[in-house]
């Protein structure tokens, strides 16, 4: 009786000595590697819709900075319990400029292959039609795809750089639409 009793209770120790490994990875993975995010809104309407999931690389922003294009996650500047997604137009140190419904960086037009030809960008209340900014050191201008439908840099202004917690990496759920993010 006693040497099934010992067996059981290893039995259960083995399984309680896994899930806590397991969980230890996961809690490991989370913190400083990958973090589920959940869309929320139309703001990246037509690359991103309502509702998908995405995973958020927060490891290569620590040996790389982000670059325009890149889609990402980061802390909202005017309420710290919200994360936003949004694309990186404008680098530190570059002029931005919004004229005619065109933006150009270092007077230069910036070609968006990602948005339909028909988007045009308006200005907003912190980036006004034909207003050059420069962009602060490291703060980054971001806008949502869905122009017409973003609140985003055009509104309340840059984004810090350690109010970024990552680069959208992966979109899994739902799975018509898995794949890897491109920056485009």
């Amino acid at each position: 009786m006693i040497g099934i009793l010992k067996k059981i209770g290893g039995f259960f120790l083995d399984i309680i000595q896994t899930v806590v490994v397991a969980l230890s990875i996961f809690v490991i993975i989370y913190l400083f590697f990958f973090q589920p995010h959940q869309v929320k809104g139309s703001s990246m309407y037509p690359s991103f819709f309502d509702e998908e999931y995405l995973l958020t690389d927060k490891i290569s922003y620590q040996f790389q900075e982000p670059k325009r294009g890149d889609v990402i996650v980061f802390t909202a500047p005017k309420n710290e319990e919200y994360e936003y997604i949004k694309r990186i137009i404008g680098l530190p140190g570059e002029t931005i400029q919004i004229k005619k419904g065109d933006i150009f960086i270092n007077e230069k037009k910036l070609l968006e292959e990602y948005l339909p030809d028909n988007i045009k960008t308006q200005s907003g209340s912190f980036l006004k039609e034909s207003q050059s900014l420069v962009i602060p050191m490291d703060q980054y201008f971001v806008f949502g795809d869905n122009r017409p439908h973003s609140s985003d840099s055009r509104a309340w202004g840059t984004v810090p750089r350690e109010n970024i917690v990552g680069k959208a990496w992966l979109c899994y759920w739902p799975l018509d639409k898995f794949g890897l993010i491109k920056r485009q």
